[in-house]
């Protein structure tokens, strides 16, 4: 069988949108990307949004305002608390912005940030909690929302693999004071490349958005706390007031984002679907453990770790799901401070076993919108057929 990480999810209506801004003559961000924000604010239940080129840049624009905004107290070596187990740019801000990543487990069984593991964790020094909603899982979302409330610290959310996931019937991504999503192509919208911040502070979309954009001041409402403009266009067009980046995104991802929110309902029904036949599929086998559901999750893929007879030998049924169509990548970057990169970054961490059992026995394989549950049957019998 093929059996692929991720499948297109386009059809006439993308390339109607595309061709739609070829006839309009404006490639760069203009009013396809502002129509897009106010309907993913609107779908999404938060008072802004804020598109930028990747969910990466959505991140560091979230850290760069973590840093920037005078709102945020300002101490000397401030932390930053991470899950041990996420994508490499839910990091890299953090250090890049002089915050020490503080790492802490996650469960084993979720995938995501262990309660108990984040309260032991803050302390002083602490300034924010950057949760990660994994492989469409949101986190304890209330309870960390709650904490961070009473410690008067600041909670983000990386909820570029999540969109859709609910907790208490509220959106992941919108517990936190910012949050990000990403529309990469095996993501659950496909821009081309894309992503977003919401958020429903006034003052820090306009942090967000000057520093999307150099740091001018031309993106700004008029009636901005942290510029206020002119008037005369000419004195405007090029007054910067924050150190800021170009990560800003086309007019074809936005009107390509317009029609993909359009189709999210149903999109987000057909994830479930295949869900609810791999929780099926997979609940009796002893030697591997689907990841574990918390609040509604949106199924970015289906993670697996590895126990029993076959704890020790994710080698060969991966090399049994390859010589057999079936696409695995790891548990997002697996326990992160087993990278090499992180002798590069400023950090301290605890203890971490559950990221290490999802580093070393740990996969995930894809969902979509597809009707997975021939892939799915054939994937349980390769896993037998491995013992």
């Amino acid at each position: 069988m093929e059996y692929s990480l991720a499948s297109d999810t386009w059809n006439e209506k993308e390339v109607s949108a595309i061709h739609r801004v070829i006839d309009s003559g404006r490639y760069t961000m203009g009013k396809e990307v502002k129509k897009y924000e106010e309907e993913f604010a609107n779908f999404f239940g938060t008072k802004h949004a804020v598109m930028t080129n990747s969910g990466s840049s959505a991140n560091l624009l979230m850290l760069a305002t973590l840093y920037l905004h005078p709102k945020f107290k300002k101490i000397d070596n401030p932390n930053v608390i991470v899950p041990t187990v996420s994508w490499s740019t839910t990091y890299f801000p953090v250090q890049q912005y002089g915050f020490q990543l503080k790492f802490v487990d996650v469960d084993v069984e979720t995938f995501n940030l262990d309660v108990k593991s984040v309260i032991n964790s803050i302390n002083e020094n602490t300034v924010a909690v950057f949760a990660v909603n994994l492989l469409g899982n949101p986190c304890e979302l209330q309870k960390l929302k709650n904490i961070c409330d009473e410690k008067n610290i600041v909670l983000l959310e990386d909820n570029c693999e999540s969109l859709g996931a609910l907790e208490q019937n509220k959106q992941a991504g919108t517990f936190g004071t910012m949050g990000s999503f990403s529309f990469f192509f095996s993501h659950h919208l496909q821009t081309m490349e894309g992503g977003m911040v919401v958020t429903d502070d006034d003052d820090l979309v306009d942090y967000l958005r000057s520093i999307r954009s150099h740091g001018w001041v031309r993106d700004l409402q008029d009636n901005s706390s942290l510029y206020v403009k002119t008037r005369d266009s000419f004195e405007d067009s090029f007054r910067f007031v924050l150190p800021g980046y170009c990560v800003r995104p086309l007019e074809m991802s936005g009107a390509i984002g317009q029609e993909q929110l359009n189709k999210w309902p149903d999109m987000f029904e057909r994830r479930r679907s295949n869900a609810c036949i791999a929780k099926e599929l997979f609940a009796d086998l002893p030697y591997i453990k689907l990841q574990k559901e918390h609040g509604v999750s949106s199924w970015f893929g289906f993670g697996f770790v590895l126990t029993g007879d076959l704890a020790d030998n994710r080698a060969k049924v991966l090399q049994s799901l390859k010589v057999n169509g079936v696409e695995t990548r790891p548990i997002v970057a697996g326990n992160f401070l087993r990278n090499p990169v992180i002798k590069h970054i400023n950090y301290i961490a605890g203890d971490c076993t559950n990221a290490d059992t999802l580093h070393d026995r740990g996969f995930f394989i894809g969902n979509d919108i597809r009707d997975l549950e021939k892939n799915l049957l054939g994937v349980r019998k390769i896993i037998e057929e491995t013992l």
